[in-house]
């Protein structure tokens, strides 16, 4: 039957529901909440814990062989039973073997990031009974992927960590969210409330992609410092590191400003200064600024080092107030989402959800 007058807070999260029903459906999960995949800190423990809190964990296989990925999803399979994804970066030299590797695993969901996958890797995913996702930092190129046969795309804004783009969420999302239905869109970069994330769905986002309240939970491999860094950190403290000369490009990555960014700055000078006495070639110089940062991130996840490693963080780190369980932040992520949802009915005089249907 139809019932009328309910509890505010079960109205506004029938609301949510309904409203992140298309990225439920697609991930398979409670939430719509699918992690972002960042290097050393994706790995079993931390995906399974958010797969079996109901939302959707992805391994990050970065730079790791065939036979190595296959070890961590055989061992994520032994922590959950819930779906989670795989993110392979598209310029690894076994990309192929990897999307093997996912499909002989039975691996649902197969997220192809760091460059513009080529129809054959897509049809090979999908081939395989995987489902394919990818990441548009524009309309155009939205649009190519879809074609292409990508089943669900990421829009990630440049408050993200890690490496981004020169563009934010706030107008990708205006740019691209009114004009692709076909597919799921998720939204990143910056997101750390539930509230924010309602704002999303209600211009037609299916749901979002959190990276760094993970990277910081309790389940999270990463050093203790890592993650005391990030408690510490404001939002102004994530910083896209820089380049001086555009002879020599500098990939843009988000993390905290420390002695390595400072450094860093100071080597491309000298590593210019050089190249301009005539000291070193070009190509040389190139590769001496590329390799500066050479197991700079495993520094500072893993060994601990946050003054001299990478410590990648979005700006959302300044929400990051505590080290807390997976469980609980997407549990207030849901119930920010809600308090919104109330708090509107509140001022307008509107139900969230005017009908709920009772069985």
């Amino acid at each position: 039957m139809i019932m009328t007058g309910q509890d505010p807070r079960l109205a506004a999260r029938a609301t949510l529901d309904r409203l992140w029903a298309p990225g439920c459906r697609f991930l398979g999960t409670e939430t719509a909440i699918l992690a972002g995949a960042m290097s050393w800190v994706s790995e079993r423990h931390l995906v399974s814990a958010i797969s079996n809190a109901g939302g959707f964990g992805v391994i990050a296989c970065g730079a790791m062989t065939p036979e190595r990925l296959e070890e961590e999803i055989v061992a994520t399979q032994g922590l959950t039973d819930r779906n989670f994804g795989v993110n392979l970066i598209t310029m690894h030299p076994e990309l192929d073997r990897l999307v093997d590797v996912c499909v002989a695993h039975k691996v649902g969901h197969v997220v192809l990031a760091g460059g513009v996958p080529s129809g054959a890797t897509i049809k090979r995913v999908r081939d395989g009974g995987a489902r394919a996702i990818g990441f548009a930092p524009a309309l155009a190129l939205g649009k190519r992927l879809v074609k292409l046969g990508i089943e669900a795309l990421v829009i990630e804004g440049s408050e993200a960590g890690g490496h981004v783009g020169p563009v934010s969420l706030n107008v990708l999302a205006q740019e691209i969210l009114p004009h692709i239905h076909d597919v799921p869109v998720f939204v990143a970069g910056g997101l750390a409330r539930g509230d924010a994330v309602l704002g999303y769905l209600e211009q037609g986002a299916a749901g979002a992609q959190l990276g760094t309240l993970f990277a910081a939970s309790t389940e999270s491999i990463a050093h203790e410092a890592f993650k005391k860094a990030f408690v510490r950190a404001n939002a102004r403290d994530a910083v896209t590191s820089s380049q001086l000369d555009e002879r020599f490009p500098v990939i843009p990555v988000r993390g905290l400003s420390n002695r390595g960014t400072r450094r860093f700055m100071a080597h491309q000078a000298e590593t210019l200064q050089r190249f301009q006495n005539g000291e070193v070639s070009r190509e040389d110089a190139q590769l001496e600024i590329e390799h500066f940062w050479a197991g700079a991130l495993r520094r500072a996840v893993i060994e601990g080092d946050v003054e001299e490693g990478s410590v990648m963080a979005g700006q959302s780190v300044g929400m990051v107030k505590a080290v807390r369980p997976v469980a609980e932040i997407l549990h207030d992520l849901v119930e920010q989402a809600v308090d919104a949802l109330v708090a509107r009915e509140a001022r307008t005089g509107h139900p969230a959800d005017r009908e709920i249907t009772a069985g």
